[in-house]
């Protein structure tokens, strides 16, 4: 199987196969439409806690933040994990769809990674 990133505000294309939302909060201005998303898999994102307190860091607490993010996925959203995890496998192309601006710091990398080990 093959698993990508983009950004919602990136044109969806036949390619990106099944795309995944992976983000707690639809992205704003992205009609339903537009997106082309399969699955809104808002549990697997970061808590809203996690996230308020990534929007108010700067980039040198990437490392921490992304800690605390596979902390979640290990233990409180380790459910909704292993759910998408089993959704993916009937799965051939997956994008993980993210609103995040920065594409080197954002939570779809650590969810791809965490993924990654599972699939």
């Amino acid at each position: 199987m093959q698993l990508r990133r983009k950004r919602a505000y990136d044109t969806a294309a036949s390619a990106d196969g099944f795309r995944v939302l992976v983000d707690r909060l639809w992205p704003r201005g992205v009609s339903k439409e537009r997106a082309g998303i399969d699955l809104w898999a808002k549990n697997t994102a970061p808590s809203p806690d996690l996230r308020k307190a990534w929007h108010t860091a700067s980039d040198d607490d990437w490392g921490i933040y992304a800690d605390r993010y596979r902390a979640e996925l290990a233990n409180e959203s380790a459910p909704a994990l292993e759910d998408l995890t089993a959704t993916l496998k009937q799965h051939d192309v997956v994008t993980l769809v993210y609103a995040a601006h920065d594409p080197e710091h954002n939570h779809a990398i650590v969810l791809e990674e965490a993924l990654r080990r599972l699939l």
